[in-house]
C-alpha cells in the first residue's frame, strides 16, 4: 500500500497534488467565507459588536485567500 502523505496522488485523482491542493484551497476560503457571514450574523442579531467585526475580517481574508488563489488558478489552468 502506498503512503499518500508522501506520493504524488495524481493517478488517483486525475489532477496533480499541487493543482489539486489550490483548487481545495480556494474552494475551501470561499467555503468558509460562507460560514463567517452566518456567524457574524449570529454574533450582530446577540448585539455582540467585537465578535461581529471579528467574523468581518476573518471573512475578508478568507476572501483575499480565494481572490489570490482563483488568480493562481486562471494562469495556470487553460
Amino acid at each position: 500500500m502506498t503512503d499518500l502523505a508522501t506520493s504524488e496522488t495524481g493517478a488517483v485523482t486525475g489532477t496533480p497534488d499541487k493543482d489539486y491542493n489550490l483548487i481545495w484551497f480556494t474552494e475551501a476560503c470561499l467555503s468558509n467565507a460562507l460560514r463567517l457571514e452566518i456567524y457574524a450574523a449570529d454574533a450582530e442579531r446577540d448585539g455582540d459588536r467585537e465578535l461581529v467585526e471579528f467574523f468581518q475580517r476573518a471573512q475578508h481574508e478568507s476572501r483575499k485567500g480565494a481572490e489570490q488563489a482563483k488568480a493562481l488558478l486562471a494562469s495556470r489552468i487553460g
